[in-house]
C-alpha cells in the first residue's frame, strides 16, 4: 500500500515496532543504511515479534543505492520533519507513495527534503517538546495515508 523509508535509523526498538505495523498495514519498510544496529539484533526482532519474517523489508546499502532505485518516483515522497510548517494532515497521499523518517537523534538530511521540500509535512506539538518517537511518527502519518485512502486499504 505504501512504502515507509527509514534513513539512518539508531534505535531498534523503533525499527522492530515500524517494522511490525507495516506488516499489518501492508507495508512495505526501506531501511537506509548505516544503521545503529545490526538488523539482525534481538531488539529488532524482539519488537517485531513473530511479525518480522512477513515483512516486506529493503535494505539499502546507502541513500544514493535507494535513490537510484526509486527516483523516477521523487514527487510521490513525502518527509517528515519539525523543519517545515505543512501538516502531515493536509497533504494528500496516494497508494504507493514513500514515507520518509529519520535517524532518531538526526532527523532527515537536508539535501534529501531538498528534493522536494513542498512535499515536507509536520506532526503538531506543544512548545515544550522538540519531536515525537520515531515509531510514534511513522503511525502517525501512516494512519493518515490510510485514512485518506480507505477504501483501496480495505480491499486488499
Amino acid at each position: 500500500m505504501f512504502n515507509l523509508v527509514l534513513v539512518h535509523p539508531q534505535i531498534p526498538q523503533n525499527t522492530g515496532s515500524i517494522g511490525r505495523m507495516c506488516v499489518n498495514t501492508d507495508c512495505a519498510l526501506h531501511i537506509i543504511k548505516p544503521t545503529m544496529f545490526d538488523l539482525s539484533e534481538k531488539a529488532v526482532r524482539r519488537a517485531g515479534l513473530d511479525y518480522w519474517h512477513l515483512l516486506d523489508l529493503h535494505v539499502w546499502e546507502n541513500l544514493d543505492a535507494f535513490l537510484e532505485a526509486h527516483g523516477a518516483h521523487e514527487s510521490r515522497f513525502f518527509f517528515a520533519t519539525t523543519k517545515t510548517k505543512q501538516l502531515y494532515f493536509d497533504a494528500r497521499y496516494h497508494p504507493g507513495d514513500y514515507l520518509f523518517f529519520g535517524g532518531e537523534s538526526t532527523g532527515l538530511p537536508q539535501e534529501l527534503m531538498q528534493r522536494r521540500f513542498e512535499n515536507a509535512v509536520t506532526i503538531p506539538m506543544g512548545k515544550q517538546g522538540r519531536s515525537l518517537n520515531q515509531a510514534t511518527s511513522a503511525g502517525i502519518v501512516l494512519y493518515e495515508a490510510i485514512r485518506q485512502n480507505y477504501e483501496a486499504f480495505a480491499a486488499l
